[in-house]
C-alpha cells in the first residue's frame, strides 16, 4: 500500500481483496476520484475491476443480479448519489426478495462548499442532491447501509459488507462516501479477505431432522413446496435423491430457479393449492408465498414444516403461517440432513407414496398436452415451440408474470443452472439480468421469455446497447397480449362482474402499436421479427438463434389474442 493512497484506491482494493471482478456501473459527478484510481491503476498494470457501463441504473442492477446468480457470487453496482440511487428502482426490491448478494455504491454530494478540501461542491447539481436522508431511498431492501468516513478503513468496511450481503439470508447492502473522502489521503492496512467469510450454513437440529423424518415416513402423501431452491447448481441432485427415496411429491410455486427436474415423475408443477388437497405433511423449503390462503390452504390434518434462512420472513410486515416447526437454517443443509439421515432408518410405504405422486405427475402433464393444441398463437404453443428449439443446456429467464406459470408448464428444464426468474415483483429485471448471465457464463445460449408489460419496464435501450457492446447476445420471446393482464385479473377477482368488469374498462391497454423489437434493434443492432401467425413461429425462432449464435441479439415478438381494447382517456379543455 502506498502512503499516497487516496480513499477511491482503498475502496477499489477492497472491493478486489472481496473477489469482485466487475462494477456494474452509472458513473456520475460523485465518481472523480474512482475514475482517476481506475485509470491510474490501469496505466500501472494493477489489478483493477472491470467496469460494465450501464445507460440507465436499472440495468446495472440486474445485471449484477444475472451475474451474481450466473456465478454464485456477489457482484457490485456503482450509482450516482440520491437519483441514481433513486434510479435503481425495483430493482434493489427483486435483489432483496431473490436472496442476491449485491453491495450497492453511490456517492454523496460533497460536504464542503468553498475548497476547502478536494473534492468540493463545484457545479449547482452539488446543492440539488444533498438531501437528508439518502440511505432511507433503499433501506426497506438492504441488510446493512453505512458511510465511509475515510479511507483509512474502506477495505475493511467493503468487506464487512460483502460479509452481510453474502450471509443469509443473503441480500444487498448499500454503502456511500463523498467526494472528499474519496480524494483524501489516508494509509490503511492490509487485510486477508480469508477472515471475513460470511456465516457458515446453518444445520437444523438433530431432533427437527428426526421429527420431520418420522412424519414423512408416516405420511401417506408428503409433498415439498419450494419456491428459491436451486439458486446453488449443486444443491438439486440432494433434493432429488431425497424425493426418491422417500417418495415425496415436490411443488415449485413462482419457481425462481430449477430447484427439481420438471420431467421428473415426483415433480407436481407450479401451483401448490391444488395439491393442498392431497398433502398431510407438507415440507415448505425456501418460499417466501407457498400458497394464497384466501384461495387455498392446506387441509386441517396436515402437518407443516417451513424451513428457510428467515423462516418468519422478517423483513415483511404482514406474513404468516401456522406450522409444527419453523426451522432457521440453511435450506440445502436441511436437505443433506434429511438424505443422510434417511438413508439409516427404514420408510415405510415409499413405493405406495412413489406411485401416487407419478399417477398424479402423469395426468398433469396429459391435461398440460392438451393446452398446446392451437391452430393460433397461444402461450402453450409457444413455450412448446421454445422448448422444442432448445437443448438442456440454455439458460430461460421467465418474466412471463400473468402467463409465468404456464410458460414453466410447458417449457421444462431439467438441469440445474438453466431456469431464473427475478423472485420479486418489479418487472423489467430480465434484459439486464440476460446480459449478466451471458457475461458469467459466455458460451451459454439464453433466452428470455416475458411480457410486453415487461418489456416496457426493462429500460430496453439501455439492457440491448449493453448487450451489444459487451457482447453478450440473447434472445428475447415477447409474449404480447396488448395490455397488463396481471392488473385485469386482478379486478376480475376482486369485482367479478363489477361496473369495470361489464363495461370491459381496465385501464390496461398497452396496444400492439410499438415497435418492441425495433427499439432492441435501434439500440443494440439486434434482429426484431414479429410473429402474427402460428405458421410463422418456427422459422422466426430460428431465425433468431442462428442470430444469437452469430453474436447478434434478436427479439421474437409474438401477438397473442389482446386483452382489451379501450380508448384513450381524453383530457377535457378545462384540465389543459
Amino acid at each position: 500500500m502506498s502512503p499516497h493512497e487516496t480513499g477511491a484506491d482503498a475502496l477499489l482494493a477492497g472491493i478486489r481483496a472481496a473477489g469482485i471482478d466487475i462494477v456494474f456501473a452509472n458513473l456520475g459527478s460523485d465518481h472523480p476520484g474512482i475514475i482517476e484510481s481506475l485509470a491510474r491503476a490501469r496505466q500501472q498494470g494493477d489489478d483493477t475491476p472491470a467496469v460494465i457501463l450501464a445507460p440507465h441504473e436499472a440495468s446495472a442492477i440486474a445485471a449484477a443480479h444475472g451475474y451474481a446468480l450466473a456465478s454464485g457470487r456477489p457482484q457490485a453496482v456503482f450509482v450516482h448519489v440520491d437519483v441514481g440511487t433513486a434510479n435503481l428502482g425495483g430493482g434493489v426490491h427483486n435483489a432483496a426478495r431473490a436472496h442476491v448478494p449485491v453491495l450497492l455504491f453511490a456517492g454523496l454530494t460533497p460536504y464542503t462548499l468553498e475548497g476547502e478540501f478536494a473534492g468540493t461542491r463545484n457545479s449547482y447539481p452539488n446543492h440539488l442532491q444533498d438531501v437528508q436522508d439518502q440511505h432511507a431511498l433503499v433501506r426497506p431492501y438492504s441488510k446493512w447501509s453505512y458511510d465511509l468516513r475515510t479511507g483509512a478503513n474502506a477495505r475493511q468496511v467493503v468487506l464487512r459488507a460483502v460479509q452481510i450481503a453474502n450471509s443469509a439470508p443473503r441480500g444487498p447492502v448499500y454503502l456511500t462516501a463523498a467526494r472528499e473522502v474519496l480524494a483524501a489521503v489516508s494509509e490503511g492496512r492490509s487485510v486477508d479477505a480469508a477472515l471475513w467469510r460470511p456465516i457458515e450454513p446453518i444445520p437444523a437440529s438433530g431432533a427437527v431432522i428426526a421429527e420431520m423424518l418420522a412424519a414423512v415416513s408416516a405420511a401417506r402423501f408428503p409433498v415439498i413446496v419450494t419456491s428459491g431452491y436451486g439458486r446453488e447448481p449443486e444443491s438439486v441432485g440432494p433434493l432429488v435423491q431425497l424425493a426418491e427415496m422417500l417418495g415425496i411429491g415436490v411443488v415449485q410455486p413462482v419457481a425462481a430457479a430449477m430447484g427439481f427436474p420438471a420431467d421428473h415423475e415426483l415433480h407436481l408443477g407450479f401451483a401448490a393449492g391444488p395439491i393442498l388437497e392431497h398433502a398431510d405433511v407438507i415440507i415448505v423449503i425456501d418460499s417466501d408465498a407457498p400458497w394464497m390462503p384466501a384461495l387455498s390452504a392446506p387441509r386441517p390434518d396436515a402437518a407443516l414444516y417451513v424451513v428457510d434462512a428467515d423462516p418468519l420472513n422478517e423483513g415483511m410486515p404482514l406474513w404468516y403461517l401456522e406450522s409444527q416447526r419453523f426451522v432457521r437454517a440453511d435450506p440445502a443443509t436441511v436437505v443433506n440432513q434429511l438424505l443422510a439421515a434417511a438413508q439409516n432408518a427404514k420408510s415405510n410405504g415409499v413405493e405406495g407414496r412413489r406411485k401416487d405422486v407419478a399417477d398424479l405427475h402423469r395426468n398433469q402433464r396429459t391435461r398440460w398436452e392438451v393446452e398446446r393444441r392451437s391452430d393460433g398463437l397461444t402461450v402453450p404453443l409457444v413455450a412448446g415451440a421454445v422448448a422444442a428449439v432448445i437443448d438442456n443446456d440454455t439458460i430461460v429467464l421467465n418474466e412471463a408474470i400473468s402467463n409465468a406459470e404456464t410458460v414453466f408448464r410447458h417449457l421444462p428444464r431439467n438441469k440445474p443452472g438453466t431456469l431464473f426468474a427475478s423472485g420479486g415483483s418489479s418487472l423489467g429485471w430480465f434484459a439486464g439480468a440476460a446480459v449478466g448471465i451471458k457475461l458469467a457464463k459466455p458460451h451459454a445460449e439464453v433466452i428470455a421469455i416475458v411480457g410486453d408489460g415487461a418489456f416496457f419496464l426493462s429500460s430496453p435501450a439501455s439492457a440491448y446497447w449493453m448487450s451489444q457492446r459487451y457482447k453478450a447476445p440473447f434472445l428475447t420471446v415477447i409474449l404480447d397480449n396488448g395490455g397488463w393482464n396481471a392488473t385485469k385479473r386482478n379486478v376480475i377477482r376482486q369485482y367479478s362482474g363489477g361496473v369495470a368488469d361489464s363495461l370491459h374498462r381496465y385501464w390496461v391497454d398497452l396496444g400492439q402499436s410499438a415497435d418492441l423489437g425495433g427499439i432492441a434493434a435501434a439500440a443494440g443492432g439486434a434482429l426484431s421479427l414479429t410473429v402474427e401467425q402460428a405458421t410463422d413461429l418456427e422459422p422466426a425462432l430460428a431465425a433468431a438463434i442462428a442470430a444469437v449464435r452469430n453474436g447478434r441479439s434478436a427479439v421474437v415478438r409474438v401477438f397473442l389474442e389482446r386483452i382489451a381494447d379501450e380508448p384513450a382517456d381524453t383530457i377535457s379543455e378545462s384540465l389543459r
